[in-house]
């Protein structure tokens, strides 16, 4: 389990025992941030495969 997994699941026990009273969108940040951040690491791995190959 990795440390967004693990950081989301406290979110989650958290929102569900009333002990925060976060919008659901705050809640699954972690979750969002990930995707966010893989999107961009697969853009970046795109772009740079089209420069260097020259079909850009």
């Amino acid at each position: 389990m990795g440390f967004v997994t693990t950081l989301t699941l406290i979110f989650l026990v958290l929102k569900a025992l009333g002990l925060i009273a976060w919008s659901w969108v705050w809640v699954l940040c972690p979750l969002w941030l990930a995707a966010l951040l893989a999107g961009v690491a697969f853009l970046l791995i795109l772009v740079t495969g089209r420069i260097k190959t020259g079909k850009w």
